[in-house]
């Protein structure tokens, strides 16, 4: 894998001399598939999923809602989603379509759905695509979308915003969950000390992928603050209530909302 050197390209996001960003996440990504799930939730000490069941809970999914779940290959959004459609709302017709750009991602999401309920009722369906350019889905044709921890892996933010708003119907909403950026110079250094330290420790004794997760852990500390990102999403068209966020964990998760308004014209 060639190192990762940084430039900006005209979006404001950072690009790479050698391989384009997509291309360097995307290997990095078909290394870690396997044991993604597992060793953030060691990493994290089960943060990983606790903050993804909350930032579901925060959405508060609508009954018969079709969800486009991006940069979601293992499935955690779409399980967390669909769970609570079943127990919170009483609902069994909601339904996911997940979409990931690496297709060993999409692969372990699918054995892990393979004898589920959901799965056997066609509720959830997969398919690799770019969050960039969607181009197999039509416009105004979904209630809800998603990203977890994706959008720092995207090399034009813009463009994947602009998708979000595209095949969004008026009315709809959007919902990224992302890394955060702490306010105490206290929490950053502990921050960095985990990142920095900790986590190549552990990913050391349990894996081969040391060189993998510090390009993944990379691309996540170069995701702007909380703040500049809500007026990127509010520049894509989004209306965002107040701050435009909600801490899910602080300093680590952070969840943004924005809502594609009522009336936004439906291309013909």
């Amino acid at each position: 894998m060639e190192p990762l050197t940084s430039s900006r390209n005209n979006a404001g996001h950072e690009s790479t001399s050698a391989n384009s960003k997509a291309e360097i996440m995307n290997d990095a990504y078909w290394k870690v598939a396997e044991e993604y799930k597992r060793l953030s939730n060691i990493m994290t000490l089960g943060g990983h999923a606790r903050w993804k069941s909350a930032f579901v809970k925060k959405m508060a999914p609508s009954p018969g809602e079709r969800l486009l779940d991006v940069a979601g290959g293992t499935c955690e959004i779409a399980m967390h989603y669909l769970k609570y459609q079943d127990s919170v709302n009483k609902d069994r017709m909601s339904t996911v379509h997940v979409v990931d750009f690496n297709p060993g991602m999409l692969s372990v999401g699918k054995r892990r759905l393979a004898d589920t309920q959901w799965m056997r009722d066609g509720r959830v369906t997969f398919a690799q695509g770019d969050a960039e350019n969607l181009v197999d889905i039509p416009d105004n044709s979904f209630d809800a979308y998603t990203i977890s921890f994706g959008m720092h892996n995207l090399e034009n933010r813009d463009k994947a915003l602009a998708e979000a708003y595209r095949v969004l119907k008026p009315g709809g909403r959007f919902a990224c969950l992302e890394s955060g950026h702490a306010s105490s110079p206290i929490v950053r250094s502990f921050l960095d000390w985990h990142c920095y330290k900790f986590n190549p420790f552990v990913v050391r004794l349990l894996t081969n992928s040391l060189a993998s997760y510090e390009q993944i852990a990379k691309s996540a500390k170069s995701f702007p603050h909380q703040r500049e990102f809500v007026k990127t999403i509010r520049s894509a068209g989004f209306y965002c209530h107040g701050q435009g966020y909600e801490k899910v964990r602080p300093g680590i998760a952070v969840a943004f909302f924005g809502i594609k308004p009522k009336y936004a014209l439906r291309k013909a």
